[in-house]
């Protein structure tokens, strides 16, 4: 899978993504820090990547978009560290591909992850 990863996640995420397989990139060694979030929207489906982040807005605004989206997943936890990033992701990738591949938004909170395909109404 392709990741692109915002400012909100660590680049020891990005790296473990990397040891596992997966095709990642930050936003922060593209030189891209201070990006637009409707740009960082349009390159990850320019780029065909999922979008990590522990911006809230970005649910909303993959929500709002019009379009082909990219899937994005929301990391709304306590202590977003990277090591417990690392760990749901593990999870996620187990046990979500189809609705990543698809299209989805998928919103990682404390005990629960919840799915909208953008199929969805």
């Amino acid at each position: 899978m392709r990741f692109l990863a915002d400012m909100g996640i660590s680049q020891t995420t990005v790296k473990w993504l990397r040891d596992q397989g997966h095709d990642a990139v930050h936003l922060a060694e593209e030189g891209l820090v201070r990006m637009l979030d409707e740009d960082i929207m349009a390159k990850a489906t320019q780029e065909e990547r999922i979008l990590l982040t522990t911006d809230l807005g970005f649910g909303e605004l993959a929500h709002l978009s019009v379009g082909q989206r990219p899937s994005v997943i929301s990391f709304r936890l306590h202590h977003p560290r990277s090591d417990e990033i690392n760990r749901r992701l593990h999870f996620i990738l187990n046990n979500f591909k189809e609705p990543l591949e698809q299209g989805a938004i998928l919103s990682i909170q404390e005990g629960r992850v919840r799915v909208h395909l953008y199929s969805e109404p």
